[in-house]
């Protein structure tokens, strides 16, 4: 069976009747206030989100469940889009729809979306944090390191990548940003990497109106392909948003104090997945959400757990970022050396149940050096080496050993 999810989800759901139970009550949500000028780059960020998932399917299609975090996918690239200079930097603002606002707009825009979203709801557990991890010994402008603190309130560590622990240090702080959910975000450190940039966003929001556990049954589920499982079928009747046209049926259930909720479309009879994703569109999305009413629902949605991990360097050169992955990259807004973008990793986890939804995801670019120059200048013996000692105009060696425990000499 395929089903996608993102910020919003797509996921099949039935109607029948059931009893809920009402969560605590909680204070009212606070419409988060941006900028006149800045109220575009929300409909830009969430065309990006649709085109996103539509090219990560694409590109997983033996995936069954897709799950992925624009925020975290645009906050990470908006940080090292910072660093990029000429046709690449003009590259990553087609792809990221960052059309009609200069840079200090739009880290402004990353910061106030960074810090608002954190308060709108107390009863909602989020967080969001970027980190920019750099070899020890590479040089980064101060520039570029203090516009990821102030716009991206990003940590900035130097790590000596060659040790044996530096690959688990940088697992362990996206496992802290994200509640243990994700642990083994990133599977190696590349010979060549120079930096690492990385986003983590966490989510745990409990329904507004919560499912009772007791009305939960074991139904059929049929996957487009038209094979049969079982899932635990929750059950839902509550009065909620609801809209349907010749495509879909969609509705939203609210968490908390209403600030965040979870979108979910249903193709109609005859329609698919494919279908909704096909038309998913900044016009569609909006058609869908103005046309929400209140409505006297009964729903059944699955409870269910998924995990993705996805490399997403395809998905964005399908989506035109191609130079920031080739040695015609440049990234001189970032240091003194040829750099490039080696991967950019996407780990996701997402827990849907009775009483809400927990979810989290992790960012990492990569970033490697294909300047040789500074290359020559990593050569940081701080781990076990061979030598030999030569006469250079006859090429014989004199003494040759290795070292493994130098001692404090």
């Amino acid at each position: 069976m395929k089903n996608y999810f993102s910020l919003f989800l797509l996921i099949p759901l039935l109607i029948a009747c059931s009893q809920s139970e009402e969560s605590d009550p909680v204070e009212s949500a606070s419409a988060i206030s941006l900028p006149s000028h800045l109220k575009s780059r929300v409909s830009q960020d969430n065309e990006f989100a649709f085109d996103l998932l539509k090219n990560t399917i694409k590109n997983n299609a033996n995936e069954d469940n897709v799950f992925i975090s624009p925020l975290g996918i645009s906050s990470a690239l908006a940080m090292i889009r910072n660093g990029a200079v000429g046709d690449t930097k003009t590259e990553m603002n087609t792809t990221l729809k960052m059309s009609g606002l200069s840079d200090s707009e739009i880290n402004e825009y990353y910061k106030i979306m960074q810090n608002s979203l954190l308060t709108v709801d107390p009863s909602t557990k989020l967080s969001l944090a970027n980190s920019i991890w750099s070899r020890t010994g590479f040089s980064v402008k101060s520039d570029f390191l203090q516009t990821s603190k102030d716009y991206f309130n990003s940590e900035v560590r130097e790590l000596d990548f060659g040790q044996p622990t530096a690959l688990e240090t940088i697992n362990n702080w996206c496992a802290q940003k994200t509640n243990n959910l994700i642990k083994d975000a990133l599977d190696r450190i590349s010979n060549d990497a120079m930096m690492y940039l990385i986003n983590a966003i966490y989510f745990k929001g409990i329904w507004k109106k919560q499912f009772d556990k007791k009305a939960t049954t074991e139904k059929d589920f049929y996957s487009e392909a038209g094979a049969i499982s079982k899932v635990n079928m929750m059950n839902l009747a509550d009065t909620i948003p609801y809209f349907e046209n010749d495509l879909l049926q969609a509705i939203d259930l609210p968490y908390g104090n209403g600030a965040f909720s979870m979108t979910l479309m249903l193709p109609q009879s005859g329609k698919t997945t494919a279908d909704i994703l096909g038309n998913l569109d900044l016009d569609q999305w909006n058609l869908i959400l103005k046309g929400f009413g209140d409505k006297k629902v009964n729903v059944f949605l699955p409870r269910f757990t998924t995990k993705n991990k996805f490399e997403l360097k395809p998905v964005m050169q399908d989506l035109g970022m191609k130079l920031a992955f080739t040695d015609a990259a440049d990234f001189s807004n970032i240091a003194n050396a040829d750099l490039q973008i080696s991967r950019i990793l996407h780990s996701t986890y997402l827990d849907v149940n009775e009483e809400g939804t927990e979810a989290a995801g992790v960012t990492i670019i990569e970033i490697i050096t294909t300047s040789i120059i500074d290359k020559s200048l990593m050569f940081y013996a701080n781990k076990p080496f061979v030598f030999a000692i030569r006469e250079k105009s006859t090429g014989a060696i004199l003494f040759e050993g290795k070292i493994g425990k130098p001692g404090l000499n």
